[in-house]
């Protein structure tokens, strides 16, 4: 698989960094992303932070209504990912 990272993604996550205020960032991802989007990915962080915490798929699943396909890689992603969503848990 090619790698995402380039000169476009890196300045498309610069841009995201020096975001300060949450209107700023709701305007910039209203442009960018649909509501369904964001939406899925707010259920994302949630179900991480459900998991890091203890929850079972099945407490998450009822919690946030996320598929378990998405719950699967997001525990994935969690486990044995980069360390982005625990890395932003650990700020919340």
């Amino acid at each position: 698989m090619e790698s995402f990272h380039n000169e476009l993604t890196d300045k498309l996550m610069d841009t995201i960094s020096k975001l300060k205020t949450r209107k700023d960032c709701y305007d910039f991802f209203e442009d960018v992303c649909t509501i369904k989007e964001i939406l899925d990915m707010s259920k994302r962080l949630e179900a991480a932070k459900l998991l890091d915490k203890g929850l079972s798929y099945n407490e998450v699943i009822e919690k946030i209504g996320i598929s378990t396909a998405t719950l699967s890689r997001i525990s994935k992603a969690l486990n044995y990912g980069t360390g982005g969503y625990k890395k932003v848990i650990k700020k919340n």
